[in-house]
């Protein structure tokens, strides 16, 4: 049988297998008296990505988002998604699989959890939220270095 995923036995191959939703949550606990509250609402984002090896040649990365917006002291809502991917990495090199589910798999990721959070947000009776673009290279350079930091100062102690 062919190998559908690679017209050329040993090339490298990069394939999506499945995306798919692991966790949802939206909150607005002081719904619908906070309709009426006047001022500008504050949104705090945390973004955090992690990548398990789940067979021979697959992947699953994750991506989680939490997404909190306040009025005052009061939280006007909260979202949490926490959506995956499994993924197909053949014949890649060794050094080229943790930039690729560091940078690669949440960059494809990313657009699917946008649209969950602007549609749930929209739902919840607010105005959307649209997430900022992320620069996951920027974001994997910062994780090495805070793992490289950590590290020294493991060796140090």
């Amino acid at each position: 049988m062919a190998d559908e995923t690679s017209p050329n036995p040993g090339q490298p191959v990069f394939h999506v297998e499945k995306l798919y939703l692991k966790d949802l949550s939206f909150e607005s606990p002081h719904t619908p008296e906070i309709f009426r509250e006047a001022g500008e609402p504050r949104m705090e984002y945390q973004l955090e990505t992690n990548a398990v090896q789940k067979g021979p040649e697959h992947f699953e990365s994750i991506l989680h988002v939490t997404v909190k917006v306040m009025l005052q002291e009061s939280v006007l809502f909260l979202v949490d998604v926490t959506y995956g991917g499994l993924f197909l990495l053949r014949n890649v090199p060794r050094e080229h699989i943790a930039p690729t589910l560091g940078i690669e798999c949440p960059n494809i990721l990313f657009p699917y959890v946008r649209h969950l959070v602007a549609d749930l947000v929209t739902e919840g009776g607010f105005k959307p939220v649209v997430l900022d673009p992320i620069n996951f290279v920027m974001l994997y350079q910062q994780q090495l270095q805070q793992q490289a930091q950590r590290q020294a100062a493991e060796a140090e102690g």
